[in-house]
């Protein structure tokens, strides 16, 4: 395995809140060379940052050796966090950061990877991006059902 290339993948994200907190949902799709695996989940009592990051988290989860990821996402919060600021925020021990949890356990599903992160804006016809988003909405509005 030494000296080989990475595995190239994609991964697009997005979440939902039904209320801010209030019910949410996220919604990704894994992509290596034109193959794809979606994939969503739902909390009940969340925030739209929260479930924009347990989108990237879980899809990284789903991955089973090391590989070179772009992130894209219409989350500015998770792109720049992902590009910019995580390493400040580790290096003051998350002091003043908001979803703390979150981040450790991006941190630990980004580990074994190098992550860059795409931002796209939302509801402009990106086609995987507004395929997370039907995934997204679809889980935030079923978990609501259930409550």
């Amino acid at each position: 395995m030494q000296n080989q290339a990475r595995k190239q993948i994609t991964l697009y994200s997005d979440g939902s809140s039904l209320g801010n907190p209030g019910p949410g949902g996220y919604g990704g799709i894994l992509e290596f060379k034109g193959t794809r695996k979606e994939y969503w989940g739902a909390e009940a009592d969340t925030t739209n940052n929260r479930m924009e990051l347990r989108g990237v988290i879980e899809g990284l989860k789903l991955l089973k050796e090391p590989c070179d990821i772009e992130v894209i996402s219409d989350s500015s919060y998770v792109i720049k966090a992902i590009n910019e600021w995580l390493d400040g925020w580790v290096k003051k021990d998350f002091a003043k950061v908001k979803n703390v949890d979150l981040w450790k356990a991006y941190l630990e599903a980004a580990a074994p990877h190098h992550v860059r992160g795409t931002w796209v804006r939302g509801h402009d016809g990106h086609p995987e991006n507004e395929r997370c988003d039907v995934l997204a909405r679809r889980e935030a509005e079923r978990i609501k059902s259930l409550l």
